[in-house]
């Protein structure tokens, strides 16, 4: 009985040792799969707008995945379930709906939050020094940034004022 015991160990020892390694490899392909998906270079693999492309990749927020700003950050869990929903929709309107893309394409209510929210979280510690006379969110005059280029409002836009974010 005792050696059907250590050889029933034994085998459970190895099973879950296999299991362990399977996880952390299957984590690690999954974790590097989603990661791949927020780069620039995926993205532009279906957002074919060669002067988006270009202009971002020449513009001050190069270094960032896509994702840094078009999907939350606040949590993984957020990211990957607006992640998965997104998927779903872009993998429909390339396909089947491909017709019906416009040819110009706005940010949604809840994208532009998620940018706004995303902007202040990185640029907040410099944003007391400027000044906005605007009452809007950061995409009311940055909306170009970093996609296009070019003044997006008149110069009386950027005088000295207070500034109230809206959140």
């Amino acid at each position: 009985m005792k050696k059907l015991l250590e050889k029933l160990n034994k085998k459970l020892l190895l099973f879950t040792l296999v299991g362990v390694f399977i996880g952390i490899v299957g984590l690690a392909v999954t974790e590097g799969a989603i990661n791949a998906t927020d780069t620039p270079e995926f993205c532009a693999s279906c957002h074919v707008y060669e002067r988006t492309i270009t202009t971002f990749n020449n513009s001050n927020h190069a270094a960032l995945n896509c994702n840094d700003c078009h999907a939350p950050t606040d949590s993984k869990i957020a990211k990957y379930t607006f992640k998965g929903i997104s998927a779903v929709s872009h993998g429909y309107m390339t396909t089947i709906g491909a017709s019906k893309i416009p040819d110009v394409i706005h940010a949604t209510a809840k994208s532009r939050e998620i940018i706004e929210k995303n902007c202040i979280s990185c640029h907040e510690p410099g944003l007391q020094n400027i000044s906005h006379d605007a009452k809007g969110s950061c995409i009311d005059c940055h909306r170009q940034v970093p996609h296009m280029s070019g003044d997006f409002r008149p110069d009386e836009w950027f005088e000295p004022g207070n500034f109230e974010f809206n959140r």
